[in-house]
């Protein structure tokens, strides 16, 4: 291969939509390619800047979309641009692409040439705690968290025991999101823009976009918390 060893400081890694139907499959290929691609180009380190399938009517991307959230949480040096809020409910090729280069663009500066002065993602949730009827959720670039067209923040979903979701009220509260609904006494699970085609609106103050998730109580409980790894 001519590209061997080249020296290459990151990679843009836009995901095809064949494999979409397949999470469980694409959450072990995907890290395997990473450490296949680095050792190759004998660069350890060197990043992978991903973009999340976009909006689509096609029932699995929600799964899909948050197993490639997950992914850039816990492989070091992957980031993720979320694009559903540029997406076609019917066309797979969505035409805002100028939104899409300038959210990777954003990844590059900040993860591999130090640009700090800016939010390189949108919100990216962190932790859930369930409590009191409530569920508080927490993020990362968080700052300035509102909604990206001045409605009430929407596409938010929690379950209680039954496993039976209802839509939920959402207040900001600085970095963290209260989440409840009178139908549900005690949440158990919480989602976000869980629509294979989603007009969710939640963004930071630099108008980046979330995205889907899916948390339980469980992922509360968990001994470690689900911790984006950067490397320096």
């Amino acid at each position: 291969m001519p590209l061997e060893h080249y020296a290459l400081r990151g990679v843009i890694w836009y995901q095809g939509e064949s494999n979409a139907h397949n999470k469980d499959a694409y959450e072990l290929l995907f890290p395997l390619l990473v450490d296949s691609w680095r050792d190759y180009f004998d660069n350890p380190e060197m990043r992978f800047h991903t973009v999340q399938l976009s909006s689509l009517n096609r029932p699995s991307w929600p799964w899909f979309r948050d197993a490639q959230r997950r992914i850039a949480h816990i492989v070091p040096g992957v980031t993720m641009s979320v694009t559903s809020d540029v997406g076609d409910s019917l066309d797979v090729h969505p035409r805002f692409k100028e939104e899409v280069g300038t959210r990777l663009a954003l990844q590059a500066l900040s993860a591999d040439y130090g640009l700090k002065n800016h939010l390189s993602s949108g919100p990216e949730v962190h932790r859930a705690f369930f409590e009191g009827g409530k569920v508080t959720l927490t993020f990362l670039n968080g700052e300035g968290m509102t909604s990206s067209d001045g409605k009430p923040l929407r596409c938010f979903e929690v379950a209680g025991p039954d496993g039976l979701y209802h839509a939920a009220e959402v207040v900001v509260d600085g970095n963290r999101l209260i989440v409840s609904s009178p139908e549900v006494a005690e949440p158990e699970a919480v989602r976000y823009a869980w629509q294979p085609f989603t007009r969710a609106n939640l963004v930071n103050r630099d108008g980046l976009p979330a995205s889907t998730f899916l948390m339980t109580k469980q992922d509360s409980d968990a001994t470690h918390p689900i911790v984006k790894h950067r490397l320096h």
